[in-house]
């Protein structure tokens, strides 16, 4: 099945019975296989896929993920739009855990550079606003109409882990941003060089070492299941919501790209 929209996230944001006509595609792709089977089907007349960050059960850690697999896949089965899950960790005091975040801007400091374009075709992609701003727009908009207490816009600075941080980066982290977390880039650096539009729901799941109390994955996971009902309530406000016309200049990116 085509698809439309694509949601990759967590085991614990997908639910059974939120799509309809659902089957699982096996996808293999010019770098590799991707996290694992792509779930599609459909919600409300959208055609949607959801993939799995971390495997099915799990089991691949933030720096072994083949992103360029995941986004290559997704575009392949004809996603134009992309939802990124993602937990995250609060850098600043009234970003709550339980609090949804719409960053607007990332600060990439990522040990890795993943990209499509490693030669001979050389492009240097325009990454400005480094997420889709209509897609934004729709889920602000939605999180509003159903009360939920969120964050419009937000700084998401990334690191590559799996390991947290520690507290003199974490007071250091916070000069610069609001949140943190390992995964939001480079998905959305390669959605761009796609030209798929992409924008993140952001979980956050506790305040970040700069607190006295150091982080803890149960804490995180804790919270984070807390967030997934919230979450899947959201994505069924989203999904159909989408304009079928973009007013984006996502899908541009790509061909201005080039040298």
């Amino acid at each position: 099945m085509k698809i439309d929209v694509a949601v990759i996230g967590g085991t614990g944001i997908y639910s059974e019975g939120m799509l309809e006509n659902t089957e699982k595609v096996g996808v293999d792709t010019p770098f590799g296989r991707p996290s694992g089977e792509i779930i599609t089907g459909t919600f409300k007349g959208a055609k949607v896929g959801f993939l799995f960050r971390h495997g099915p059960d799990h089991s691949i850690p933030p720096h072994m993920i083949n992103f360029r697999a995941n986004m290559h896949a997704l575009k392949g089965l004809g996603a134009k739009r992309v939802i990124g899950i993602a937990a995250v960790g609060s850098l600043k005091d009234d970003f709550h855990p339980g609090d949804l975040v719409f960053p607007d801007q990332l600060i990439d400091l990522g040990k890795d550079i993943i990209t499509y374009f490693d030669g001979p075709d050389v492009r240097h992609i325009s990454f400005a606003d480094p997420f889709c701003p209509e897609t934004r727009g729709v889920m602000i908009e939605k999180a509003k109409e159903l009360g939920m207490r969120s964050h419009e816009k937000g700084t998401y600075l990334r690191v590559a882990g799996p390991r947290f941080s520690t507290r003199a980066e974490s007071r250091m982290f916070r000069q610069f941003a609001d949140i943190i977390g390992m995964t939001c880039i480079p998905e959305a650096i390669l959605a761009r060089e796609l030209g798929i539009c992409y924008a993140s729901i952001a979980a956050i799941t506790d305040y970040d070492v700069y607190k006295e109390k150091a982080v803890e994955v149960a804490d995180v996971i804790r919270t984070m299941k807390s967030n997934s009902e919230k979450i899947e309530r959201l994505l069924r406000a989203v999904i159909p919501s989408m304009p079928e016309k973009k007013g984006c200049e996502c899908e541009e990116a790509p061909e201005k790209s080039k040298m």
